[in-house]
């Protein structure tokens, strides 16, 4: 897929934060490219971002297919001339359902359907955004310091506290390889930690909340853990990369900066804009631990209090052909963007008497 005019990739969940700046980057890389997308509005989100940031020439070689991951509807025409499918549309949410298959059935059966369209119309190379959910839980770590590489797998049985992002994501994961290595089907896998940076409009990252909570007080304290954090543009990036470099197939590949506790991310944000009340209290251990019995958000998180998960990132920045934006500048980026778009609305620091 050399040169100019390479060929035309589906992405799907276009519209998403991961999504949209993967279509910026294949457009920029030469590819057109075709998004799968909920509705004409979701659409004309990801025109205009891409007409931000490459221009409107290239809406030449953008199109959509209106699709659901539930749903067969569609896909045989949205696979229709494709020479290549990054599997980008995830179910993220900032709570713990009730009903887990919100989450899960997505993630796994939307996973599915997608590679069953891609082999009957005769697609044989998918990239595929994973997670760090699939890698570096079920392994004992309860406390301490531990670096995880892309040989490590997340064992769901060995896990005390499961959350539905985490199953949907590790199931769908495991199915992947499955389908792929039986149909003859070249596989890449992306494993984004905390996914921030800057947001093209408000359809971003869940994680960036943890940015614009602690920027504007909506989390008023902050667990003691913290995670491996990542720019949404080196995410993307890794994702162009690995579908030109022939090597990165059969592969796995963690997309992760660096380790950044809440407490330094409250310390970025703090420097950076002295004028706001940015949140500096942090909640207990124990409490995190009490709630995350009940579910609800807590649960997202619990396995991640007392210890601190670090990932290689060596096989990665190899493939991308560069080191990762820093922590510190992802933040910053987030903040930036949040700010500009109206996403939070930081409260006035006011002078003490």
């Amino acid at each position: 897929m050399a040169g100019e005019g390479r060929g035309l990739v589906l992405v799907t969940g276009a519209s998403g934060f991961v999504g949209k700046w993967t279509v910026i980057e294949l457009l920029r890389a030469g590819f057109s490219v075709r998004g799968t997308v909920r509705s004409e509005a979701k659409a004309e989100q990801v025109r205009k971002a891409v007409t931000v940031e490459v221009g409107g020439d290239s809406l030449s070689r953008l199109s959509f297919a209106y699709v659901d991951l539930l749903a067969d509807k569609g896909w045989p025409d949205a696979m229709r001339g494709v020479a290549a499918v990054m599997h980008v549309a995830t179910v993220i949410r900032g709570d713990e359902p009730r009903d887990s298959s919100l989450v899960i059935r997505p993630a796994v059966e939307g996973t599915e359907r997608v590679l069953r369209f891609a082999r009957d119309a005769g697609i044989t190379r998918i990239v595929m955004t994973s997670s760090i959910a699939t890698v570096g839980y079920g392994h004992g770590q309860v406390s301490g310091k531990k670096v995880y590489d892309e040989t490590f797998h997340t064992n769901l049985d060995g896990m005390k506290f499961t959350w539905a992002y985490c199953i949907g994501k590790t199931r769908a994961e495991q199915s992947a390889w499955s389908f792929c290595r039986a149909n003859g089907i070249d596989l890449t896998t992306i494993h984004p930690g905390a996914i921030i940076g800057p947001a093209l409009d408000d359809d971003a990252s869940i994680s960036i909340q943890m940015v614009t909570g602690l920027l504007d007080g909506t989390t008023p304290a902050m667990p003691s853990n913290g995670f491996a954090v990542v720019d949404v543009r080196d995410v993307a990036a890794l994702h162009v990369a690995a579908l030109l470099r022939p090597e990165a197939a059969g592969e796995r590949y963690l997309a992760t900066a660096e380790y950044v506790p809440f407490t330094g991310v409250g310390d970025v944000l703090r420097e950076a804009y002295p004028q706001y009340e940015v949140t500096i209290r942090t909640v207990p251990d124990w409490l995190i631990g009490l709630l995350a019995r009940f579910g609800g958000p807590a649960r997202q998180i619990i396995n991640d209090i007392g210890n601190e998960k670090h990932y290689d990132r060596t096989k990665s920045e190899a493939l991308l052909g560069r080191p990762y934006r820093s922590g510190k500048e992802a933040i910053l980026a987030s903040a930036e963007s949040a700010l500009r778009l109206g996403l939070c609305k930081p409260k006035p620091k006011v002078a003490k008497a």
